[in-house]
């Protein structure tokens, strides 16, 4: 049994919850994720870990309420236990060697931007970060993200907070006068597609997480395939970082929208039931 020790609500549907796991936070680096189970009768979901102490034992976890899974789990409160806590899984990025960096956070992917950030600059490299969110209501861990940059940049699609647009047309604009060797996109696959189709018309590394498209955590249900290159990758047991330019990121989002009427289907329910 693993003890929720710490909950905060980022916003009305973001949830952030520090869990008591020294085993994992001993072992855990940025870019990797847990697996989790509520109770003996609930399903097993990937979350990425957002953040570690090591000297505490505890890992962060930053979750959505969209699936049954995750509304459960928001709903449990400090001193609450969860059943199944496994990790680290995936591959860690490798962050060492960069001097100047870019991370892009869209949405909830902001969330799992922020180690990568804050790792790049413990490692001494400036870090400029842009985030984008739907609305200044949905913006999360922006006292977090601009203690750890050297330049914060938030859009918001109504123009409610910060730049009016997307993170796309933020990073543009940076790099008509400045120069980045590394370039990290995590949020949703359009945004990565796009964001990687702008750094490869100026040869910038950049890295992109498929962690959106996990399930099952161990490769074995194939839902996270996805084509590398030409090559069939699984994110949860090859990634879930990628060079955004060798991704197939039409056939990716084509995937993506096979769940969609079960995602309408769910909020009409909820619709409904409310």
């Amino acid at each position: 049994m693993y003890e929720i020790v710490y909950k905060r609500d980022l916003n009305n549907n973001v949830k952030m919850m520090k869990v008591a796991a020294p085993l994992i936070a001993k072992k855990a680096m940025p870019g990797q994720f847990i697996m989790l189970r509520i109770d003996e009768h609930g399903e097993r979901i990937p979350l990425t870990i957002a953040g570690y102490d090591r000297t505490k034992g505890l890992i962060t976890i930053i979750f959505q309420e969209v699936g049954q899974t995750t509304i459960k789990l928001g709903k449990l409160k400090s001193g609450d236990m969860i059943l199944d806590f496994v990790g680290p899984l995936g591959k860690a990025s490798h962050l060492e060697g960069y001097k100047n960096a870019c991370v892009i956070g869209g949405g909830l992917g902001t969330a799992i931007a922020y180690p990568q950030a804050k790792h790049l600059h413990d490692l001494g490299a400036n870090v400029d970060v842009i985030t984008g969110f739907r609305n200044s209501d949905l913006i999360l861990l922006e006292d977090e993200l601009r203690a750890i940059s050297n330049n914060l940049f938030i859009t918001t699609d109504d123009g409610s907070n910060g730049t009016k647009g997307f993170v796309t047309d933020v990073l543009k604009s940076q790099l008509q006068h400045k120069t980045y060797d590394l370039v990290i996109a995590i949020g949703p696959l359009i945004m990565m597609k796009f964001v990687s189709k702008l750094t490869k018309e100026y040869g910038i590394k950049t890295i992109i997480s498929m962690n959106p498209i996990m399930v099952d955590g161990t490769g074995m249900c194939g839902g996270c395939r996805v084509t590398v290159d030409g090559k069939t990758k699984f994110a949860c047991v090859d990634g879930p970082d990628f060079d955004g330019h060798l991704v197939d990121f039409d056939e990716a989002m084509m995937r993506q929208k096979m769940y969609h009427k079960e995602e309408e289907h769910k909020c009409k329910m909820e619709q409904h039931h409310a």
